[in-house]
């Protein structure tokens, strides 16, 4: 589904009566208050509606959620290591604004240029690093206090000073 944001993942079960901890990166406390299902990736693009009996947060990262259906331990076998997604309106609803994630959909510019719109948000130890479809392939952009120069969350971009011949890599 095209429409769907990937949020994290199901880490762990949690307890014996078939509760999940879901690591995400919202960037806040997380109870999935008004959100009726979360989207389990089965296999590649194959995604899942888990329903929410109940979540609570326990971190800005944690979140421990029980899905209808899932009585015990062993029932979490199927989700467990999966993907977690949301669609995108309930995304939007979720994100923390200065989440990293939040970035998903912003256009990255170099001096006015347009080089492509944010498809996936990567969290490394010393830097971001954002994918973007740049000349029909699938370009990296580190993101980090170098080579990050501005964030216009108004206009929804992301101003950035490249390294030298960074993009002639994904030129044709």
């Amino acid at each position: 589904m095209k429409d769907l944001i990937h949020i994290g993942k199901i880490v762990a079960p949690h307890g014996i009566t078939g509760q999940v901890i879901i690591e995400h990166a919202l960037g806040k406390n997380i109870s999935f208050k008004g959100v009726d299902a979360l989207f389990v990736e089965q296999t590649k693009n194959s995604f899942i509606p888990y329903f929410i009996q109940s979540a609570s947060a326990k971190t800005d990262t944690l979140t421990h959620v029980h899905f209808e259906g899932m009585q015990n331990r062993e029932a979490t076998a199927l989700v467990v290591s999966k993907k977690v997604w949301v669609p995108q309106e309930t995304f939007q609803k979720l994100v923390e604004k200065n989440a990293s994630l939040a970035l998903l959909g912003y256009m990255v510019q170099e001096d006015g240029k347009n080089l492509g719109t944010i498809k996936e948000v990567i969290e490394q130890p010393h830097q971001l690093l954002v994918t973007i479809d740049y000349n029909g392939q699938e370009a990296y952009i580190p993101l980090h206090e170098e080579s990050l120069k501005g964030v216009n969350h108004a206009k929804k971009t992301v101003l950035v000073e490249l390294p030298e011949g960074l993009l002639d890599l994904y030129s044709e």
